[in-house]
């Protein structure tokens, strides 16, 4: 091979996972927020366990009649259904960030990315678990209080009763986008920054 072929080889060396030092650095910056994002995604892992554990419990804590258990424990099954699969992707997620390494454009990138996919796949698992949380209210109010039966009897209840958990759904979608936007969407916000900084050099 002469010099000619060997300056071909050079110029045609692709270069595009290639980070230049300043570029580095900016790369790097993005660890803090995902730092932060693994930190949130690890303690809410362990809210929502406990918080199927002990809504497991909630028959006995509230103190149901015979009758609704059954159907509460039905209700419960789906619950915990759902939620494992969610919980599931959602660990899977975790365990892929403690492995990424923040050292190329491409890696901030599909990292990036991936984060932006999974507060999605929060979103939906918060409104997947909406309708279970009304049916339990719903199913709590009916056993526990002493004319529970006439919310669904009466229609001036009933219309109440509708009202509520409209205004409870759309509660719970404002909350769950705050809660998504407060704990990982600002962190995603950072990572897009640094992207944004890079693409400009």
């Amino acid at each position: 091979m002469d010099f000619n072929d060997i300056q071909s080889a050079w110029n045609n060396e692709n270069t595009n996972n290639v980070v230049v030092p300043t570029q580095l650095e900016k790369v790097q910056q993005a660890n803090t927020p995902l730092d932060k994002i693994k930190k949130n995604l690890k303690n809410e892992f362990i809210y929502q366990i406990v918080s199927i554990v002990l809504i497991g419990f909630a028959p006995y804590l509230n103190r149901f009649p015979e009758q609704a258990i059954i159907p509460f424990y039905l209700l419960f099954s789906l619950f915990v259904a759902v939620s494992a699969y969610y919980l599931i992707k959602l660990f899977l997620f975790y365990k892929r960030l403690n492995k990424t390494a923040l050292n190329t454009k491409d890696n901030l990138y599909e990292t990036y990315f991936d984060i932006r996919l999974n507060m999605e796949l929060y979103k939906t698992f918060g409104f997947a678990l909406t309708p279970f949380m009304i049916l339990f209210l719903v199913g709590v109010l009916y056993f526990t209080l002493p004319n529970g039966a006439t919310l669904f009897t009466d229609s001036a209840n009933s219309i109440v009763l509708f009202v509520s958990v409209l205004f409870s759904m759309l509660f719970m979608g404002v909350a769950l986008e705050w809660w998504v936007h407060y704990y990982y969407g600002k962190y995603a916000k950072e990572i897009r920054t640094v992207l944004d900084e890079l693409k400009e050099e």
